[in-house]
């Protein structure tokens, strides 16, 4: 089981973790041309959640069912929350705006020197701030599988 433990761990950190780089690639202040390799590297780091969010949620359910935990323990009800709001806010919230983002990007024919727009600046805002939103989401998370709080 603690083979089962660490494959869990390891694709939360996994798939979880870019959540807390994406913030660094939505900063304000970028030229267009820094906003372009930022959108590039976020398509890349999209793998990293589907897959290392996937295994750590299997993984999860097989803890629970060869452990003598329950799924009427709190913290994994909470730990199974936090996972689906933080898949709400970052495929429902996140992605449509970071596609308007790489959108603009694709169609921009400026200077790559050239400060983004106000508008689009607005955009990375909105886009960072539900990031942090997904983050706070996954400190819980964290928290309730580390800690396993009961009610």
């Amino acid at each position: 089981m603690n083979w089962l433990v660490l494959l869990h761990v390891v694709s939360a950190i996994v798939g979880v973790g870019p959540a807390y780089f994406l913030h660094v690639l939505l900063r304000k202040q970028q030229t267009v041309g820094e906003l372009r390799v930022s959108m590039n590297l976020s398509k890349t780091l999209e793998f990293f959640p589907k897959i290392g969010g996937s295994i750590a949620v299997l993984s999860g359910l097989l803890l629970v069912v060869i452990s003598d935990w329950a799924f009427r323990e709190f913290w994994i009800w909470g730990s199974i929350v936090m996972y689906v709001l933080i898949q709400i806010v970052v495929i429902g919230y996140v992605g449509p705006r970071l596609k308007k983002i790489v959108n603009w990007v694709k169609d921009y024919n400026g200077p790559s020197d050239a400060v983004v727009p106000q508008e689009q600046q607005a955009w990375l805002a909105r886009a960072n701030y539900l990031m942090y939103v997904a983050s706070f989401f996954g400190l819980v998370l964290f928290t309730f599988m580390v800690l396993k709080p009961h009610l």
